[in-house]
């Protein structure tokens, strides 16, 4: 699964941060990145859940195939 976050859409509410807090996280300045390191953090329950509670829409998760 990958998952971007459109940078230049984000406005740093931080609904991602908090509904999956194993995938994202806020820089210094409060918009939301992806975790470096997030590890299993894609396979988090609530990663589609922090995508739709973004209020911008800035969150894209897909589906890697094989």
């Amino acid at each position: 699964m990958g998952v971007t976050i459109d940078r230049d859409v984000c406005i740093g509410a931080g609904q991602c941060a908090l509904a999956a807090p194993g995938v994202f996280t806020q820089d210094d300045d409060g918009f939301s990145e992806v975790l470096p390191d997030r590890g299993e953090g894609e396979r988090d329950p609530m990663l589609r859940v922090a995508a739709r509670a973004c209020p911008v829409g800035a969150i894209t998760v897909t589906e890697h195939t094989a």
